[in-house]
Formats: C-alpha cells, structure tokens, sequence
C-alpha cells in the first residue's frame, strides 16, 4: 500500500493553493510547497523544464524571473496549462505559456525589469509528471541592470526570504557545479532559515561542464557541506541545445547516459537525474504536507470558527429589500443611541485601555483641567497691588481717608470675576470637543452605510453646536450675576470687620535677642504678624500672650551678627523714638539663617513696616512709602483672595451641573428621541441606507472565504494521515570539518584540505 492514502494530497494542496489565491488568503494559510532558490543562471529554469518535459519558460540576459512562478505539476492523460488569472483557457502550445508569462510579468512589473511579490500561478497537466508543487524565484543578484532600483539585490532576499522562512516550506537549493559551493548564495539563505537542514534539498547543476579531471563526488556522497537531505546531481541542456531547440527527453536521456558512464557518478546513478530529483521531491513534498496537515486543519477550523457569526449574517442578506433598509435604519440608530450613552456614563462594553475617552475624559475637564485653568489665572502679585493702591487713591480723592474703603474692594473683585469668563468658555469648548469625538467614534459602526454616517454626523454635531452656544450664554449669565452683586455678607467671607483678629501674614518662632540677663536673658518666642500689629505667645499654641505691638509708625533696622552668636538678627523701633517694648527703644529679633531674615523683612513689607533707609531696600519699588496705605492695600488684597475663593468654588460647583443640563443630557435625549425623524426628514431612506463599496467587497470575500474553509475541511477531513512516510534523515555530523575544508573548491586543482578529506574517506 504504501504511500497510497497519500497520492491526492499535493492535488488537494494545489487546489486549496488556488481557492485561497484568488481570494487573496494563500500567505496566511502558509501552504506546504517547495520554493527553488538560486543565483542567476545556476539552472533553475532548466531544473523546472525538465520536470515538465517541455519549454515554456522565459529565457534571457539579466533577471529573467521577476515574479514568484507558483508551479503546480499534476499528473494526467492528456497534456495542456492554464493560469489561475485566466481561468478556463487552455494552453496547448507551450510557446503561448512564455508568451503569457511574459506578458502577465510586465502588466505588473513594467518592462524595466522591475520585480514584483504577486506570484503568478501555472497549472500543468502532463502524464510525464508527477504531482508536485514549486514556486520559481528570482535569481539572487548582486548587481543592478538598465532601470532597476540601486537596491534589486536587497528587494530580491526579500522576497525569497517571504517564502522560504515559512515552516511549510521546502527549500530546493540550486548551485552550479563549475563554482564555489561554499560561497553558494542558496546554501547559505537555506542555512539562515533553516539551520538543522530539517526543509532543505541540494540540487547540483552543470556537472558536465566542470574542468577535466574534477568531479563533485564529494559534495553528491554528502561528504563536503554535507546536507540532512543530501545533494541531487542533475544534467541540463547547454545554451547551444536550448537555441537548437533539443528535445527534453533525448536531454533526459544523455543525462542518464552521462552519470552511468561517469566514473566518478555511475556508483551513484540511480540517485541521480531529473527522474530521481522529481520522485524525491515529490515524495518529501508528501511526506511534508502530511507531517504539517495537523496544525494545517486546526488553523482552518480556527479561521472558519472566526467567520461564522458574520457568514451567516450575510448569507440571507439582500442588499435591496426595503423591509430590510427600515430595519436596519432603526438598528443601527439604536445602536448608536446605546454605544454614545455607555461612552458617557461609562459602561460601555468596549473599554479603551489607551487613553481616557468619553466621559473619564469629560470628568477629568470639570474636576481637574477646570480649577487648573482658574488657578493658573492668578495675577501678577505686583501688578495686583499697584491697582489696589490706585483704586484706594481715586476712591479718596483729594481727601486723604482714615478708613479702608469698599468701593476698592469691589472694584478689584469685579475685576477679577471678569477673567473668570475665559476658563468658563474655555471649559465649554473642550467638552464639546470631546462630545463630537465620542459622537465620531460610536459612528464608526456605520460604516457600512457612508450616507448614514454623514448624516448622523452632521445632525448631532449641529445639535452640539446649537447647545454649545446655549450653555455659553448661560455660564456668562453666570458671571453676570456673580457681578451684579458682591454678598460680603456671605458666611464663609472673612469681611473687614474680622480682618484684623483673622488674617495672618506670618507666623514663627523668633528669639528677642536684647533682654538683660537680669531680665531673663534672650529667650525664643512664637511671633504672629497681622496687617495691624506683632504680637507673640510662648509657645506656638497662642494661648499665653506675651506682648502685642501696634505696627504704626515702626521701621526696620540692619543688625551686624555679632562675634559670639551663631543668629542672624534684623530690628524693629519707632520713628518718633518712643520705646517699642517696655524700656527698649529698639526690639532685636533673631533667626538661625540669613533666608529667615529676609523672609521676615518681606512680610513686615506687605504689612507696612518698612527699612530704615528706603533707597538701599531692593523690594521698596513695590510698595508706596505710606504705611498706612499699604496695611490698606494688604487688607484688600486679602480680603480679594478671601471673597475670589467664595467664588471660584461656586463656579466649580455651578460650571459641570450647567453642561451636564443644557448639553450632556440635552444631546443625550435628542439622540433617543429626535435622532431617527431627523434622519427620516433629511431626504430619500432608500438613498441613506446605500451600502458602501468596501462592505459589498468585505461581505462577498467573507461568503467566499467561509465556503473555501468549508470545503478546504471537507477534503481535509477523507485524507488518511495514518499512511507510511519516510522519516527524515538524521542530522548531520560536520564536526570534524575544518573551515578550511569548507573553503575548498569543488573545481579546479586539490588544495591540502581536500586531499586531506579524500585520504579520510578513502580510509574510513
């Protein structure tokens, strides 16, 4: 029986190679098949020809092969070809195949010897052959020719490297006899791909063209670069036989002749030939669709499994029903209805893991991008200060006020509200950004209907845009009302009346560095400084009061450091030389770092106090030279921040429940409730449920890839994978070869290595 269970699988494969080609799927199936890869004119086409008994392919100077030849040789009692790309026609006259190769080469290739990865796939039927298929590929160049790019040589590795770097493929590996065989280009991409020599066939060509008094027994016995499967020696027609239009099988018989009348090869004849390479061949081929028919069914059924569910929704479809256009206009409305709703609230079954979308991304605009915005437009303190003291200035007139006045205060809150409208809009406009992207991402589902997609598109965006300037309108009504009245009545304003005992501009510990040791000596104290007075406690719990100092008429002193102390110290006293504390004249205060003197001189600054000499201070540019003023305009100030604060945390409350009403939940409803009589209303039904073109394709290709799935499994499935195959050889022992062996030319003259290497075997 034999192999006898196995004779249809190479037909099956070749027909599965056909169905999956037209369809566009044969790369991804990876189809058991034997690529030939060689160098330029090593033979290959000879090789091909004389398996199929007749001259059909190109012939020439340069790279001839252009694109891949898928060849499938099937054995029959009649003799003709075909071309999937012109299925039907039959070609009896071998002369016309070229032709057509040539021709089908250029439509895609162009005629600047250009190369191209579509294959171009050639039946034959022939009862000189046996079932067996090759794929025929350019030959591996090193320099461009004519028009070809500067990088041919790289674009054709490429290419071969596509086919033969697939498990399912074998690898027949040509190298004429008359050169080097260690530097053979198809042996060594064989080897990178392939490098226990599990997928890889050597073909020797051209041995009756080696110099007199050489041989290739070495590398035919599988003694030099040896082979897992060994070397093929074959014999092909010469450029003269070929012009003289020698017949293939008078060729095929000189070969026969010359290796059984070879001394070096009529030991060996019988595993020699064309014959013997194409039973071989087609015996490895075999035994390699069975070994790989396995995982072969399972990635079918795994395919077919994927395509079901849209199979079946297509199979009983007809593009042209009305009833069906109307229910499919609803689906696909309430389906987008649901999928924007889900995108927003959030339970959306379709989660994106890359970035925030839809409603993550909308919250994160109310709670975070919002109040970043509305910090970020914190003025300028100096610029701040300056309008303050103008507006007290222009409020008194030419009076000279004792008090704080409030109008100040308004006129600055009024004028900060203001600013606040930018972030408002602002915040708008990403919102609406973000609900039209959401609105662009749930339509991706209609697809299939262009016309319905645009329309969709256009009518909830318009409807976004029309409650966009809405909420506009209304979150400046907003700010209006947040103008029309200043409420420092409000609980959470600090007002001026508590201003003075409330606010704090600084807080610390200080050590009074001139009390008399009789007195107790220097001793630290927690300091409170107000925009009206200095007082200081004795500890930072502020329930014992030591002291508290009114800051009229005081000013700030340099102190040098003294040579015993490690503080650094700055004092406080009065101008109309009254005593500050007690019987002191001056009151000196130290800090552990100079940075803390500073610090405590800029907040005395805001309150008021100012350096003795105002034209060595650095900061004075700042502030008026009127005390009094400046505790005005520090109050303000603080009494500004205190009501911004009331305010900002209104519009922040007040800004996300605004566009949740008048635009989140108002386009949420419009989609639900006016979105399918919009659409009804927008013209002809008919016209809007028109398929795309890439839908009908997607739909036709879905039908045809299910049906050759199914078929492909059917074939699969009366295949007996039980049958007797010829195990592969064990792997080879190179070992003991040394590089300089492998450098060693099969022709011409021995070199020391070689004759090493035949006195082994001749001893071994």
């Amino acid at each position: 029986m034999g192999n006898r269970g196995m004779e249809d699988l190479i037909p099956l494969v070749n027909r599965l190679q056909d169905a999956f080609s037209s369809i566009g799927q044969s790369c991804n199936l990876d189809l058991p098949q034997i690529a030939v890869v060689g160098g330029q004119s090593a033979g290959k086409s000879s090789v091909l020809e004389n398996f199929v008994g007749r001259d059909f392919l190109p012939r020439g100077s340069g790279i001839v092969t252009r694109r891949p030849l898928v060849l499938q040789l099937i054995s029959a009692n009649a003799e003709w070809a075909e071309f999937l790309h012109c299925k039907g026609k039959k070609f009896t006259d071998f002369d016309e195949v070229r032709q057509e190769i040539e021709a089908e080469t250029d439509r895609v290739t162009g005629a600047n010897k250009g190369i191209s990865p579509i294959p171009i796939n050639l039946r034959v039927y022939s009862p000189h052959v046996l079932n067996l298929t090759l794929i025929d590929l350019p030959g591996i160049t090193k320099v461009p020719v004519g028009d070809q790019p500067a990088d041919i040589e790289h674009q054709i590795r490429d290419m071969i490297m596509q086919f033969i770097c697939r498990e399912s493929c074998l690898i027949l590996a040509v190298t004429p006899a008359n050169t080097d065989l260690a530097n053979s280009d198809a042996l060594k991409l064989a080897k990178d791909v392939d490098p226990q020599g599990q997928r890889t066939v050597g073909v020797i060509t051209k041995l009756d063209l080696m110099d007199e008094g050489t041989d290739a027994r070495d590398v035919l016995e599988n003694k030099l670069l040896p082979l897992r499967r060994g070397y093929i020696g074959v014999v092909n027609r010469s450029q003269k036989d070929i012009d003289g239009k020698k017949d293939i099988r008078a060729a095929l018989a000189a070969e026969r002749k010359f290796f059984l009348s070879h001394p070096a090869y009529r030991h060996i004849a019988d595993s020699m030939g064309t014959p013997h390479l194409q039973k071989v061949l087609n015996q490895q081929l075999t035994n390699h669709i069975r070994d790989t028919l396995p995982a072969f069914r399972s990635k079918l059924q795994s395919q077919l499994l994927s395509l079901d569910r849209e199979a079946e929704e297509y199979r009983h479809y007809r593009p042209d029903d009305p009833s069906r256009k109307t229910k499919a206009l609803l689906q696909m409305v309430q389906q987008f209805s649901v999928d924007f709703e889900k995108r927003i609230e959030g339970s959306g079954d379709q989660v994106d893991t890359v970035e925030l979308s839809g409603g993550a991304k909308i919250n994160r605009i109310f709670h975070e991008r919002f109040p970043f915005e509305l910090v970020k437009m914190e003025c300028d303190e100096k610029e701040m200060r300056r309008e303050i003291s103008y507006a007290i200035k222009n409020i008194h007139g030419i009076r000279t006020g004792l008090f704080t006045p409030d109008m100040a205060f308004e006129a600055i809150v009024k004028k900060q509200v203001v600013k606040i409208k930018e972030p408002c809009i602002k915040c708008i406009d990403l919102v609406v950004q973000e609900l039209i992207n959401t609105v662009r991402q749930c339509s991706n589902k209609l697809d299939s209907f262009p016309r319905l997609r645009e329309e969709t598109e256009r009518i909830v965006t318009s409807h976004i845009r029309d409650r966009e300037s809405k909420a506009k309108e209304q979150v400046l009504l907003l700010i209006d009302v947040q103008l029309a009245y200043i409420n420092t009545n409000h609980e959470d304003f600090i007002g001026f009346a508590k201003y003075v005992q409330i606010f704090v501009i600084r807080k610390g510990w200080l050590t009074i560095n001139n009390i008399s040791i009789m007195k107790g000596g220097a001793k630290e104290y927690w300091f409170v400084l107000t925009a009206e007075s200095l007082s200081w406690f004795k500890d930072d719990e502020e329930k014992e009061k030591k002291y508290m100092l009114p800051l009229d008429n005081l000013k700030v002193r340099d102190v040098e450091k003294s040579f015993m102390s490690s503080k650094h110290m700055f004092a406080i006293f009065n101008t109309e030389q009254r005593n500050v504390f007690k019987d002191n004249r001056f009151l000196e205060l130290a800090c552990d770092t100079l940075e803390e003197v500073e610090s405590w001189r800029a907040s005395l600054l805001r309150a008021g106090v100012y350096p003795e000499r105002s034209e060595s201070s650095g900061p004075s540019e700042n502030f008026s030279m009127d005390p009094q003023l400046e505790r005005k305009v520090e109050t303000i100030r603080n009494l500004v921040d205190s009501y911004m604060a009331i305010v900002n945390k209104c519009i922040r409350d007040l800004m996300p429940k605004s566009i949740m009403h008048l635009m989140i939940n108002n386009v949420k409803e419009f989609i639900n409730a006016e979105l399918l009589a919009q659409l009804y209303s927008a013209g002809d039904q008919n016209a809007l449920m028109d398929e795309s073109q890439e839908q009908v394709q997607r739909r036709e290709e879905v039908l045809r890839t299910h049906h050759a799935l199914k078929e492909a499994l059917a074939i699969i499935g009366d295949i007996s994978t039980t049958t007797v195959s010829t195990p592969l050889p064990p792997p080879v022992d190179n070992s003991w070869l040394t590089p300089l062996a492998l450098r060693t030319r099969v022709s011409g003259g021995y070199s020391l290595s070689e004759l090493q290497l035949r006195f082994y075997f001749a001893t071994h």
